[in-house]
């Protein structure tokens, strides 16, 4: 997929508006430039940025309600991706973002990149064990297995939600082997950005 298809599916398909492309734009350009000297991404996938990182993130915001005094946390969010996306996306300043990291390098990355920007999200340093998290929807992108994904899910995050996971070809094989003694029901969404990949979406009631 080319760069200019991802943007139309990003204008015509989800919505985002000119001005969050622009920022999208922007935030392409530090995350390739940072990643010279720091290890962001996969120096493999920086020529496909826009459906590899981009799109594949910006494909959570149909599964995702921005109601007023809800809020979404993205955990292991790297070089944010995807709640960076979530954030240029966002309208609604009722609706907060929150991004929890624990490498340094990256929480100086995402602060700078916050800051220019200018949009809204709480950045979150240390590992997520050391913060009480209570967001409705709880997303993630290469952060842990599946397995270990609902057990955080279930033992820290304090309110009923959504756990929302970007899995590649093998996420209903992982599903298959999840400890039977956990209670959850999850749907299986198609990926936009790969036939192979998938969302996995789980109901975590407390």
């Amino acid at each position: 997929m080319t760069e200019k298809e991802a943007q139309f599916i990003l204008l015509d398909h989800l919505k985002f508006t000119q001005d969050a492309l622009y920022k999208l734009n922007v935030f392409c350009s530090e995350v390739v430039e940072y990643n010279k000297k720091f290890n962001l991404i996969s120096k493999s996938t920086v020529d496909n940025i826009w459906d590899r990182h981009v799109l594949d993130s910006a494909q959570l915001v149909k599964f995702i309600d921005f109601k007023d005094g809800l809020s979404v946390s993205d955990l292991g969010t790297g070089a944010g991706f995807p709640g960076i996306v979530i954030a240029i996306y966002n309208r609604n300043p009722k609706f907060h973002v929150k991004l929890y990291e624990k490498s340094r390098v990256k929480v100086k990355f995402l602060s700078n990149l916050v800051e220019k920007l200018n949009i809204r999200a709480e950045i979150y340093s240390n590992d997520y064990r050391s913060h009480n998290i209570a967001s409705e929807y709880v997303i993630s992108r290469a952060f842990k297995k599946l397995e270990e994904q609902v057990r955080i899910s279930r033992e820290t995050i304090k309110v009923n939600h959504k756990l929302i996971i970007l899995k590649g070809k093998n996420a209903e094989e992982e599903i298959k082997h999840l400890n039977k003694d956990l209670k959850y029901s999850y749907s299986l969404e198609k990926s936009i950005t790969s036939s192979d990949s998938k969302i996995v979406i789980f109901e975590v009631k407390k």
